[in-house]
């Protein structure tokens, strides 16, 4: 059934019906005498719950209308064509006639010459979209595509020195910024679908999609793993990953990032979230969002002003996300929950803080002999990610007053 706008609006009605129900409950918890406090809390967890789920429903569906209203892909060329065409031939009966010299005949200079076969680039495409689509990280981060096998970023470290003077006076001269080199740390990423050879063998079953969704799948989640929490070691290296102190962005050394205390132990607080917030220079802030897991957003939606108002507050528009104290939340669930010591929020511009690296090339190997009677398809790429300026992105750390 095709989505349109009144399916958005429909679960947006209901989404703020659910708000007004959640915070009147909330309220009448707070002031309730003790007997009654058991019974409310239960009622307002479960509320809470409801408003994450369509909360969730609200962006789906939105996600779904703009998939039908986006256009189809451009023609491909004769020599693509006839690489798609002798690849899925591979994939479906394990013919390698012509693969290998389709794809030196195209200099594919960017991947291995043995090892398995390159993914058209048609496909190599749609399983990243499908990975932009189910890894948070990706939506967030700057993403780059490259061809070679390495990529280094300049950045400016800072150091430029200017000063005032006069019509006629000298000018001496000033000091120059300093350039610091920074490169992803890269790894590769292996999946390993299995299918029958009747299901490959059935005219009507779409090799193609099932192929892209099954990679996907394996992908995101050690993908988001990676992203967030990834040590680099032949691994990307996750923002979570590198070092953190309470210092400002004017002392803090370059690559570390800063941690404002969360004030209380083991939880949070409406004035610790509002610092984090402005800790982030105003230039970070446009285009700034939260970033938290379920659990850390169902205590979220519990925060309120000294006036009163609720922190969280739920998009009811079409297009419009939910947000927190105004500005848009992440939910990447490979974030740590609230707990003492955890870098539980974070909240910045990840677009400017951090960049994830692909390396055009994925490989597939068949093998219908380890697993009969299934075919895997032993499938390779190479990713990377690092952090890119450790001013853009501001850690909530609990459990410390200081």
């Amino acid at each position: 059934m095709p989505i349109d706008i009144k399916d958005v609006e429909l679960v947006a009605q209901e989404l703020k019906g659910n708000f007004d129900d959640f915070t009147k409950k909330n309220d009448k918890r707070l002031e309730a005498i003790e007997q009654e406090k058991g019974k409310l809390a239960e009622t307002v967890d479960t509320l809470n719950g409801k408003l994450s789920e369509l909360d969730a429903l609200k962006t789906s569906l939105e996600e779904e209308l703009k998939q039908v209203k986006r256009p189809s892909g451009g023609p491909t060329s004769k020599t693509a064509s006839e690489h798609k065409t002798a690849f899925i031939n591979f994939v479906r009966k394990g013919k390698e006639e012509g693969l290998r010299e389709l794809e030196q005949k195209a200099l594919q200079i960017n991947v291995d010459s043995d090892g398995g076969y390159a993914v058209p680039e048609e496909l190599d495409r749609t399983i990243l979209e499908l990975l932009n689509d189910e890894v948070i990280m990706r939506q967030e981060a700057t993403v780059i595509t490259v061809g070679g096998s390495e990529y280094k970023k300049l950045v400016n470290l800072g150091g430029t020195a200017s000063g005032w003077v006069g019509e006629t006076d000298a000018r001496p001269a000033t000091e120059t910024s300093k350039l610091g080199q920074i490169t992803p740390f890269m790894g590769e990423i292996y999946g390993n679908p299995q299918a029958t050879q009747m299901m490959l063998d059935d005219a009507f079953f779409n090799v193609e999609s099932w192929l892209n969704s099954e990679l996907a799948n394996e992908f995101s989640e050690k993908e988001e793993i990676a992203f967030t929490l990834g040590d680099g070691a032949k691994k990307p290296k996750g923002f979570l990953a590198y070092d953190s102190n309470a210092e400002d962005d004017k002392s803090r050394a370059f690559g570390v990032l800063q941690h404002v205390a969360s004030g209380s132990v083991g939880g949070l607080t409406t004035d610790a979230i509002i610092k984090l917030v402005y800790t982030l220079r105003k230039v970070h802030r446009a285009g700034a969002k939260f970033m938290m897991n379920n659990n850390a957003l169902f205590q979220i939606r519990m925060l309120k002003d000294t006036e009163g108002n609720y922190l969280w507050r739920p998009g009811l528009e079409l297009g419009q996300p939910s947000t927190l104290i105004g500005y848009g939340i992440a939910e990447n669930e490979q974030m740590p929950d609230i707990a003492a010591d955890a870098k539980a929020i974070a909240f910045g511009n990840f677009k400017r803080g951090y960049a994830i690296v692909d390396r055009m090339g994925t490989r597939i190997l068949r093998d219908p002999y380890t697993n009969k009677p299934f075919v895997g398809f032993y499938t390779t790429k190479r990713t990377g990610g690092m952090l890119v300026d450790s001013q853009a992105i501001k850690l909530l750390k609990i459990g410390t007053t200081a």
